[in-house]
Order: structure tokens, then C-alpha cells, then sequence
């Protein structure tokens, strides 16, 4: 349901902006801010009224028409004032760099609910690196133990399924990537629509505003491996190697900002050429893997500044994957956006032994008051073996790692069945529904690790096999 434009009533009657107390502070400086809208259609309940890409369409539309009218005003002042800004749809704000002067203005405006600040902010956590690199196993041990090559054996390699990721951005040309990007035909690269840059400054080693897919620090190389990572011989590493994949870079060597994540979940949900424009929707893709938070030390004060935006991507019917984050193994440690989410779909972190890692962030959530039950699951995510840049490949530990095997599992279900690729809700019950229990004693949040769903592991360890079989759980096929 679209909320209705405000009435001039309303608006004299609107609550003061939220403000970031570092904006409140600035003196003749500016600083990066993310003015965020009041108005933000409700587009939750749109896979009722339309399904398949029809559901994505009507999001999209949805949006892009609500931004441009309720906009237009603010926007307009802006340009008479001089300020650069860059408008998002996706949700419903603008991003500018304001003064003191600015920001007491923008504070009085109606239309404005919240003024964050949108300074660099830092992934999860770092992952762990480990000094020695195994060996190539051939189809890796976290794949197994998931139950993806069992799949495979049904025909199911995840062909047909678009995945993404936004992360430190991806070495393209990677042996283990190359074959399965969305850009490659196998003879030349076309990178429009397949590749998304949102470091307009910096960028380490890759620089700014890349036109070619590029990672500055290892990390998104290697998520993206252990979703679709495949070379054609001793190194398969991914979860759905017949995947296609696209990508967009939201962090400056590590660092994001809301505005970055906002702009890369922007592009998913209807990619555009290199130069931004000719959005098509039709190219979005079906699941997003999202190793990266954002703390309240490094930016995203308001907890709450993102919940709209992953709210829109997964009313569009794209599955919005994240990592629970590695500050644990306390409670209550689930605490950044976009894990804390009940749109995302969060990831912890276990052994190959089927324990957890003691890294990975627990639940409930505490820091939104919601004391939501996070993770919904977990996956291998300690000393995982993928790709990393210069067509090398390393072990690192973390959620970030557990999550794309979560992503990689849900392309290998999509491409059972085509029914599931604009409906999470399905497929993230499958996953659920059939997950392993893991192997701990901790309590969080008073609920015993022997109820399940809990806030230590959620529902359990994913076991892609097992939600196939269910899925065809009429089908002779499988039994």
C-alpha cells in the first residue's frame, strides 16, 4: 500500500527530523549526509497482489514513481541552493554534503524524517586470514557438507539463476569466476548492466568509478567463489557453479557508507548501464549476497537507517542474504545493519564440525528494541577455502564466508524449480524448515540451544539436499 502524500496539516504537524547529534555539531565544514524522506511506500505486501517478475516490476515502479514526485520539491531548492546530491529511489532519500546552515534547514522540512550521517563505515568484521592455504580437495568441504554435489547429481547446478553481490567488488577475470560472469560470452566482456561501481572516490588499488568489475582487498573475490567459484578442474569451490553472477563494488578498501549500500541495492533491484542510465529491471537478479555491516561506531548511528531499503529489495522478490557479523560469541551481538533485519535473511558461522564458531555474532536483537530471534541459520564459514585476487586462492574464517554458501544454496533450489526465483519467502522456509541443529549448550535471550529456532544458531546448519527432498516431496524421484 502506497502511503498518501502528506497534507498541509500534517505537514505543520510533523515531527522534528532525527539528526545525527555529529551533524548537529558541524561548523562551517560539511560532512556526507543521507537525508531521508518521511514518506516511504509500503511495498511489503506486493507478492500477494502480483507474482514472478511481475512482483519485481511493480516494486520498482512503485518506487521510482514515489521518489519522483515526492522529491521534486526538496530537489528543486537544492539545485537553487547549489547543492550537489545524488537521489535514491530504492529508498526514498537523497545524499548530499551539508553545513551547519544546511543541516538546520534541511532539519525544519516537513518532508524530512531523518538526517544520518553517511560517513565511512566498516563491514562485519574483518575476516580472518589464514597463513597456510590448503590444498585443492576438488569440490571443497563446506560444499559437501551442505549437501550441494548431491544436488548437482540431480541436474540442479543452479543454470537459469542471476546471483549478486555487493561487497569490496571482484576479480572478473578470476579461473575460478570468469566462465560464470553475466558479462562474458566467452570471447568478450560486456559490462553494462553486469557491473555496478558506487566508490566515486579512492577505490585503493582499483581507483574510483571503475568500469570493469575490480576488488581493492580480497573479500568480495572471495564470496563470490563460494557461491558460483568453478575452474573447470581441481578447484571447485562454489555452491552453484552453473550460476551467473553480477556485482557491485559498496566499499572504498573495506569501508561503506549507507549511501554505497543504498546505491549497489539501487542497482540490483533494476540494473543500469555504465553510464547509470536505462534501468531494466528485467536484469535483476534473484538472490544478493551481502558480507559487509554497518556499525553504530562507523556510521549507522539510527539502526534502523537501511531497514526500509532491504524491506524493498525483498518485497521486490529478491532474497537479501547477510552475515550475522563476527563480535561474538556473547548475546545479543546480532547488532548491525543489515543482519538485524527481519527482511534479511542472516547467516552464522559453524565448523565443519557442526559447532559454532565462537566469532559469530548471536542473537536476539537488542540494539532496535526488537529482541528479534537472529540468525534464521548458519553455514561453514571457518577456514573456508575460495578465491582471492591474482587467480590465487586462500582459507579465511567469518560469516562473511558463511553467507554466500546460504546464497549459493539458494540459486541451486531456484534452478529446481522457477517458481522459487522471485519468492524468498519460499525458499528461505525450505532452508529453515530442513536445517541441521548445532552442536552447542549456549542460551541467549532465555531460550535453551534445544528449542529451535534460537538465537545462537536460529534453525540450524543449512542442508540444501534435505530442501530439495522436501520441495519434491511427492516426486519419486526423491526419496
Amino acid at each position: 500500500m502506497l502511503i498518501t502524500a502528506l497534507t498541509a496539516a500534517a505537514w505543520l504537524a510533523a515531527p522534528a527530523a532525527e539528526v545525527d547529534a555529529r551533524l548537529l555539531a558541524l561548523g562551517n565544514e560539511d560532512a556526507p549526509v543521507l537525508v531521508v524522506l518521511r514518506e516511504q511506500p509500503d511495498v511489503r505486501n506486493m507478492r500477494f497482489i502480483a507474482r514472478g517478475d511481475a512482483r519485481l516490476t511493480a516494486v520498482v515502479s512503485t518506487l521510482r514513481d514515489h521518489a519522483r514526485s515526492s522529491q521534486a520539491e526538496l530537489i528543486a531548492e537544492l539545485d537553487a541552493r547549489g547543492i550537489e546530491h545524488r537521489s535514491f529511489w530504492a529508498i526514498n532519500a537523497v545524499a548530499l554534503r551539508a553545513d551547519s546552515q544546511t543541516i538546520n534547514w534541511l532539519r525544519q522540512r516537513p518532508e524530512v524524517a531523518n538526517l544520518a550521517w553517511d560517513g565511512m563505515s566498516r563491514r562485519v568484521a574483518d575476516a580472518v586470514v589464514e597463513p597456510i592455504v590448503s590444498q585443492p580437495k576438488a569440490v571443497e568441504q563446506g560444499l559437501t557438507l551442505i549437501g550441494a554435489p548431491t544436488v548437482w547429481a540431480q541436474g540442479f547446478r543452479g543454470q537459469g539463476v542471476l546471483v549478486a553481490g555487493q561487497d569490496t567488488g571482484y576479480e572478473w577475470t578470476h579461473p575460478a569466476l570468469q566462465a560464470k560472469y553475466a558479462g562474458w560470452d566467452g570471447a568478450t566482456a560486456d559490462h553494462n548492466y553486469h557491473w555496478h561501481d558506487a566508490i566515486s572516490s579512492g577505490g585503493g588499488s582499483c581507483g574510483p568509478n571503475t568500469t570493469a568489475p575490480c576488488d581493492d582487498h580480497n573479500h568480495g573475490t572471495h564470496t563470490m567463489g563460494t557461491m558460483v567459484g568453478d575452474d573447470g578442474g581441481s578447484n571447485q569451490i562454489g555452491v552453484a557453479p552453473d550460476a551467473r553472477w553480477i556485482g557491485c563494488r559498496n566499499m572504498n578498501v573495506g569501508d561503506g557508507t549507507p549511501s554505497t549500500y543504498a546505491d549497489c541495492f539501487q542497482f540490483f533491484l533494476a540494473p543500469t548501464d555504465l553510464s547509470g542510465n536505462n534501468p531494466d529491471p528485467m536484469r535483476a537478479p534473484h538472490v544478493i549476497n551481502n558480507s559487509w555491516g554497518c556499525p553504530t561506531s562507523e556510521g549507522c548511528v539510527d539502526p534502523n537507517v537501511m531497514q526500509t531499503l532491504v524491506e524493498n529489495v525483498k518485497a521486490a522478490g529478491i532474497m537479501v542474504v547477510v552475515s550475522a557479523g563476527n563480535s561474538g560469541s556473547g548475546c545479543g551481538s546480532v547488532n548491525t545493519p543489515a543482519a538485524i533485519y527481519e527482511a534479511s535473511f542472516t547467516v552464522g558461522n559453524t565448523t565443519f564440525s557442526d559447532n559454532m564458531a565462537g566469532s559469530s555474532s548471536r542473537g536476539p536483537v537488542t540494539v532496535d528494541g526488537s529482541n528479534r530471534l537472529k540468525p534464521e541459520v548458519t553455514a561453514p564459514g571457518t577456514s573456508i577455502r575460495s578465491s582471492i585476487r591474482g587467480g590465487g586462492y586462500a582459507n579465511f574464517t567469518g560469516t562473511s564466508m558463511a553467507g554466500p554458501h546460504v546464497a549459493g544454496a539458494a540459486a541451486l533450489l531456484m534452478s529446481a524449480d522457477e517458481s522459487l526465483k522471485r519468492d524468498p519467502e519460499r525458499v528461505e522456509a525450505l532452508l529453515m524448515q530442513t536445517a541441521v541443529p548445532v552442536n552447542t549448550g549456549q542460551s541467549c535471550g532465555g531460550i535453551p540451544s534445544s528449542t529451535i529456532p534460537n538465537p545462537v544458531f536460529g534453525h540450524g546448519r543449512i542442508d540444501v539436499w534435505a530442501a530439495l527432498r522436501t520441495f519434491y516431496i511427492h516426486d519419486d524421484g526423491f526419496e
